[in-house]
């Protein structure tokens, strides 16, 4: 939902010239700009290497490099739809990781037995389970922290999370003495397939973004979020409880950011307590090409799922044609900056209306 105005009466839509009611559809529809400019890059790199980037392998790999990104985006654009912001997403990633072996441990039997003991083979759906309790557990903390500093005592997104995003890695090292664990005990998640040829990652990502879809666009929780966005006051004035309403929203970024932790344990097989560190910038910018408004009020959940598509698309075209993947950076910068440029043209619009 969006709370954007059309015009109010089919005189003013008359008004309009053809070129200015497509400018118009255009700017109220991001998600078909970023679409349009993930087919173009995709038909580039097709042209370019026909005979390995079309290759479907290769898109099943590329959906699964981008599936544990994709359940951080999903969170994180409810957050940036309150006009938000959650610095603490690889705090919340990397606790994630910490509290699934953490509790690996704790079930784990025998003097000395340690998560790393837990392998595939006594692998049970049980240990998967706990890991992944412990996992939620993590980001449900750091949320929750965010939320009553954000919420309650007024603080500003970008300091609250920015604190939290230092305290949780400082806790995370402190758990693990600064080394890392190697655990296989979820090698099923992050490896087995229940769908011939398609990677467990993948099914997961989709169903999150599913249930993301569902909450924001089709629950009267996702329309309480676009009225923040848009106009905090007005949403207390029309009976919100914005406070709860934002600890509510950094609670499902923080789970989000703790779930992801528990995909990526299962993934790499190792916990990552240096790792992550650029996840909330990746996260934000996949949110920012969706379409999905950096001063709130607007966004798509679909939106963001293009999004995370297009740095991924752009790195492993550049690797196939034989670009340095550094360009990729370059290439994802100057998108970003069309995209908020855009975003600023559409608030104009908007206000013009």
């Amino acid at each position: 939902m969006s709370l954007e105005t059309e015009p109010s009466s089919p005189q003013a839509q008359e008004m309009l010239t053809p070129r200015e009611s497509v400018v118009r559809t255009i700017v109220r529809n991001p998600s078909i700009v970023t679409f349009t400019v993930l087919l173009l890059i995709i038909a580039t790199f097709s042209l370019l290497a026909p005979g390995l980037f079309t290759q479907s392998s290769n898109f099943v790999q590329l959906a699964q490099n981008v599936a544990i990104l994709t359940v951080v985006s999903v969170g994180t654009t409810f957050v940036v739809i309150t006009a938000g912001v959650d610095l603490s997403i690889p705090s919340g990633i990397v606790l994630g990781e910490v509290f699934a072996v953490q509790a690996l441990k704790l079930i784990s039997t025998g003097p000395g037995t340690t998560a790393a003991d837990v392998t595939a083979d006594k692998t049970s759906a049980f240990y998967i389970l706990v890991a992944l309790a412990g996992a939620l557990v993590a980001g449900l903390i750091i949320g929750t922290i965010n939320g009553v500093v954000v919420a309650y005592l007024k603080v500003p997104p970008l300091l609250a999370t920015l604190g939290t995003l230092g305290a949780g890695l400082g806790m995370a090292l402190i758990l693990q003495n600064g080394v890392n664990t190697a655990t296989y005990a979820l090698d099923p998640v992050g490896h087995g397939s229940l769908i011939a040829g398609v990677p467990n990652l993948i099914p997961i990502a989709l169903l999150t973004v599913i249930g993301g879809y569902v909450l924001l666009h089709m629950a009267v929780f996702g329309r309480h979020t676009f009225a923040i966005g848009s106009n905090p006051e007005a949403a207390r004035r029309a009976g919100i409880n914005v406070e709860r309403h934002l600890l509510k929203i950094y609670i499902i970024g923080g789970t989000a950011a703790g779930f992801a932790g528990f995909l990526s344990l299962a993934y790499f097989g190792t916990t990552s307590v240096g790792g992550h560190s650029t996840d909330n910038l990746q996260a934000i910018t996949a949110v920012a090409l969706g379409g999905t408004s950096l001063f709130g009020g607007v966004g798509s959940i679909v939106g963001t799922l293009i999004g995370v598509w297009i740095p991924a698309v752009l790195k492993n075209g550049f690797v196939i044609v034989g670009v340095q993947p550094y360009w990729q950076d370059v290439a994802v910068g100057f998108v970003l900056i069309a995209a908020v440029w855009f975003d600023q043209l559409r608030r104009r619009s908007r206000d013009r209306s």
